[in-house]
């Protein structure tokens, strides 16, 4: 769900197609998750072992509440058409950082969780004894670190980004916001000229500035 919008074969599919994709997999995923928790509480219940008093299930917790806040938001804000464009322009950062630190959180509580069960159900041998039952969590572990490194690295680098679509309303960068936050720009022509010819005509006087720029240059050496 977090690379969704950064897969190169993806970026000729609608904004709207993409966005449902995203929402769709975090709600799998989110069923998926209370399916677990309902799961582990039945079984400790059934052999009376207590709830929540280890730093595995603190964090798992957490990181289900903040992930259950996450979607909800993520729907009104981002899906549903009635949230403002300065509304989603602020909120898209916070967006952006909290999946990526849920996602982390998520990896972190995997690995204390894989390693606690081991301590407790390995006795003959113990977990120290190096058993191939130890071995082999313990590669699943590594195998989660990488899998997480990989997820963040794509999402933080701004060759994987989305392209902006070649039919989007004109949208300017705000230098003072973080990477991917776009909002409206004004328009200073109140003509009822097409955006498309718009569009064009500017990225060809722009182009035809550079090249004066570059005459310029070139007579004062």
């Amino acid at each position: 769900a977090i690379i969704v919008y950064r897969l190169p074969w993806t970026w000729k599919c609608s904004k709207l197609l993409m966005k449902f994709i995203h929402a769709g997999l975090n709600t799998i995923a989110m069923i998926l998750a209370i399916v677990s928790m309902v799961a582990v509480f039945d079984y400790h219940n059934a052999k009376n072992i207590p709830n929540m008093y280890s730093l595995h299930s603190w964090i798992g917790l957490a990181a289900v509440i903040f992930y259950s806040l996450q979607l909800v938001l993520g729907f009104a804000v981002f899906l549903l058409p009635f949230a403002p464009v300065h509304l989603r322009a602020a909120l898209m950062p916070i967006h952006v950082y909290s999946g990526l630190t849920i996602f982390a959180t998520v990896i972190a509580t995997a690995l204390m969780g894989i390693t606690e069960k081991l301590i407790f159900a390995l006795k003959s041998p113990a977990y120290s004894a190096s058993p191939p039952e130890a071995t082999l969590v313990n590669c699943l572990g590594l195998l989660l670190v990488v899998f997480g490194s990989l997820i963040l690295w794509v999402a933080s680098r701004p060759h994987w980004k989305r392209p902006p679509a070649e039919n989007a309303k004109i949208l300017r960068t705000i230098g003072a916001t973080a990477e991917g936050t776009e909002v409206e720009s004004t328009m200073t022509n109140s003509s009822n000229a097409d955006k498309s010819d718009l569009r064009i005509n500017t990225e060809a006087a722009r182009k035809q500035n550079i090249k004066f720029d570059e005459a310029g240059q070139r007579s004062t050496m």
